[in-house]
């Protein structure tokens, strides 16, 4: 029985769009440019930030997001990032007395950003807040303790192959893989993640179905 479901946030809560084009108009490119080089690196398996890298090979990234904040062009997130299923499947969760987590690899500032939204969440938190990001498995023991319940009680959703759906069986929880953005439909056919998750699912309204006793 699942009493705890943890969700990621780029990609599966949030679209990334606005984030990469912010990236593209700071360094003076255009959005299409990074935004094919952001499908590359996804292509290869790579990190997203390596689509900067191969822009700007010396590139402190993250002195270019200080620079950015300090210029007034800094991180922005609002009701128009969310994917239009997240509040009623949430809310849908937590009306099944599911506790709702939601913990992935943002920003102290994003995780602010975040609660602004007064998502139907029990807890929010990101990687800048706890100091440790995916796929290290302190992060799932971080994310595991949040959920309040077992391992086998708690399933995390996650688009990302090597940051969520692997990294959340090896750490013993439940695993739905979300066929949504990049990570999600390049590699939503692929052997291992389809042996890894035990859900696949197209949407997150699919989640009440997969929590139900």
């Amino acid at each position: 029985m699942i009493r705890a479901v943890i969700l990621d946030v780029g990609e599966t809560l949030v679209r990334d769009d606005r984030y990469w084009a912010s990236w593209a108009d700071w360094l003076d490119l255009p959005r299409h440019t990074v935004a094919a080089l952001v499908g590359a690196v996804v292509a290869q398996g790579r990190d997203n930030s390596d689509a900067l890298r191969l822009i700007c090979p010396d590139i402190d990234i993250a002195a270019e997001y200080r620079a950015r904040e300090a210029a007034g062009r800094g991180e922005q997130l609002d009701e128009s990032d969310l994917y239009p299923d997240v509040r009623p499947a949430l809310a849908a969760l937590q009306a099944q007395g599911i506790r709702v987590v939601v913990a992935g690899n943002q920003t102290v500032k994003a995780a602010a950003l975040l609660r602004g939204l007064d998502l139907p969440a029990d807890l929010i938190a990101t990687s800048g807040e706890w100091g440790v990001a995916k796929p290290s498995p302190k992060f799932f023991a971080r994310a595991l303790d949040a959920s309040g319940a077992g391992a086998h009680e708690t399933l995390y959703v996650g688009d990302h192959p090597a940051n969520d759906v692997f990294p959340a069986r090896e750490a013993g929880l439940r695993v739905a893989h979300l066929r949504r953005g990049p990570w999600g439909y390049l590699w939503a056919d692929d052997p291992k993640v389809i042996e890894a998750a035990d859900w696949r699912i197209d949407n997150l309204t699919q989640l009440a179905s997969v929590v139900a006793p």
